[in-house]
């Protein structure tokens, strides 16, 4: 759907390393699949749904698809990023074509890894991106401003209004305060300006705390000091092992989930990451599930079932009749699409029916 996570951080932070991990991993619920590297700094990656593998126990399809999501990796930034320093340029464009941040933050000490600060230090590396991404809107939007003034000037529709938001976001971001805690972030004129722009701090942001092996199974103290930071910014903070990430590939769930116990960890920290990442996009899935295939099909949360149908053929949409709708848990409850309408659980639904998570979809259409 052309919606993207990039991977921000520091240099030596376990960016790259946890990038490495979702490009080369793959589902162990869908070989036919795997987590694949499309450009260099790109990868399609998997989104994990246990629901697909109960479906497919139902159906015993000859595969099965998952949701995917796509993962940008953005070399390190660094200070002066804004500025052109380490063609930070370049990297705070790739930043922006992209619509959710994933900030890896460096959690545990290695002399043998040196920190392009000198020391570890969260929160100074948080406010060391973030300062970056502020300095880059703020430049931006001083090029906003003055066309806006030539528009002023002349007299041109909505001008005023734009002109009169932009200068109170410039006051905003001039004190140091990212796009996202703006007061006025909920009003049409920013909305609008933030479409056009597509500031950089605007965006919504995922704290990867990258640790060590100790650092799993109870958190440190800079994971601690990242969550108290994150709670006060209202962000949320993710831990995960990169390191550990890199060696899961190619292991069964079993033998991953063995790993993570043994380290006192009940989930791989990526996999959270990549679900959150999902939802913060405001995707969701709906599945069909026949045969041939049981498949997760990604659509914006609130869309209308002839839209949701478009994502498997736009004839869907143009021809939409009516939807046959089973909710997950009555596929599951009654053994499947005969078990459902035996009692009475498949629903046809119109045009303005709005598709729920889970729904276990049929469309009829004719063109």
């Amino acid at each position: 759907m052309g919606l993207s996570v990039g991977i921000v951080g520091l240099p030596n932070v376990g960016k790259s390393t946890t990038f490495n991990a979702l490009t080369k991993a793959q589902n162990a619920e869908s070989a036919n699949y795997p987590f694949c590297t499309i450009e260099p700094n790109k990868a399609i990656v998997a989104v994990p749904d246990k629901r697909l593998a109960e479906l497919a126990k139902i159906v015993n399809p000859n595969k099965i698809q998952y949701s995917t999501i796509e993962f940008v990796d953005i070399a390190g930034l660094v200070k002066g990023a804004s500025k052109g320093e380490g063609l930070g340029n370049k990297f705070l464009s790739n930043i922006r074509e992209t619509e959710l941040i994933l900030h890896i933050v460096r959690c545990f000490d290695d002399e043998n890894i040196t920190h392009v600060e000198g020391k570890v230090d969260p929160i100074r590396d948080i406010e060391i991106i973030q300062t970056e991404l502020i300095l880059a809107d703020i430049e931006q939007l001083g090029k906003k401003i003055e066309k806006l003034s030539r528009e002023v000037k002349a007299n041109s529709k909505g001008a005023k209004e734009a002109m009169q938001i932009a200068n109170e976001l410039l006051e905003h971001l001039n004190s140091g305060k990212s796009a996202s805690s703006f007061a006025k972030k909920d009003d049409d004129s920013f909305k609008a300006l933030n479409k056009e722009l597509r500031l950089l701090s605007a965006k919504e942001v995922i704290y990867g705390a990258n640790v060590d092996e100790d650092g799993l199974s109870e958190d440190n103290e800079y994971v601690k000091s990242l969550r108290k930071y994150a709670e006060q910014s209202g962000h949320e903070v993710i831990k995960l092992c990169a390191k550990i990430e890199e060696e899961f590939v190619g292991l069964s769930d079993e033998e991953a989930h063995e790993f993570l116990s043994d380290l006192g960890a009940s989930e791989s920290g990526l996999e959270k990451i990549i679900r959150t990442a999902f939802s913060k996009l405001n995707l969701i899935s709906y599945f069909t599930a026949g045969v041939v295939e049981v498949r997760a099909w990604t659509i914006k949360n609130g869309w209308k079932a002839p839209k949701a149908a478009s994502v498997i053929h736009n004839d869907f949409e143009r021809g939409f009749i009516r939807a046959e709708v089973i909710s997950y848990d009555d596929y599951i409850k009654y053994g499947g699409e005969n078990g459902a309408k035996e009692n009475g659980k498949m629903r046809l639904e119109g045009k303005d029916y709005i598709v729920v998570d889970g729904d276990v979809m049929h469309f009829r259409f004719n063109v």
